[in-house]
């Protein structure tokens, strides 16, 4: 079973599903249910169940069962939790992570940025010429920004998530 107090398999979880998800994931009844059976059973609402079994079924992590009942016609969705391709999904997620993380970093070292000393934006040098040098939102002087250290932010993540296999 899943360590569902893993910061990382959490902040995935939460991520995907939400907050709401996350509590329906933990409190959900054992083997194959309904939605209105987690519903019930956790107190969530019928339709954040429904849209976080289609997340959780999308992302390979629930099994869903169709079952038609002979008299009505009806279909029953039996749900079941399956959390063992959650390593997979993990590393997909790292190297997606890495990829936007490398992405970020070549943006940063090929550009020259300007801030606004009130907070307002922060623009490169082609986009502050077209401002004049001087904030759209409250007119300040844009300031030269060293993005230095924050590249070096980024770095220090990716060596981080390199180390990390």
């Amino acid at each position: 079973m899943i360590d569902l107090n893993d910061p990382v398999v959490r902040g995935y979880l939460v991520r995907l599903v939400g907050e709401d998800g996350l509590q329906m994931i933990e409190n959900m009844p054992e083997g194959e249910v309904t939605d209105e059976q987690i519903a019930e059973a956790t107190g969530i609402l019928l339709n954040i169940v429904r849209r976080t079994l289609f997340i959780l079924n999308e992302n390979k992590l629930a099994i869903c069962r169709r079952e038609r009942d002979s008299s009505s016609g009806w279909l029953t969705y039996l749900w079941t939790l399956d959390m063992t391709d959650i390593g997979p999904q993990l590393l997909k997620e790292k190297k997606r992570l890495v990829k936007n993380l490398k992405t970020r970093v070549k943006f940063e070292e090929d550009n020259v940025f300007y801030g606004c000393p009130e907070g307002c934006i922060r623009m490169n040098f082609n986009e502050a010429t077209e401002c004049e040098f001087l904030c759209p939102y409250c007119g300040e002087d844009m300031m030269y920004e060293d993005n230095a250290e924050f590249i070096n932010k980024i770095e220090k993540r990716l060596a981080f998530l390199d180390r990390e296999k």
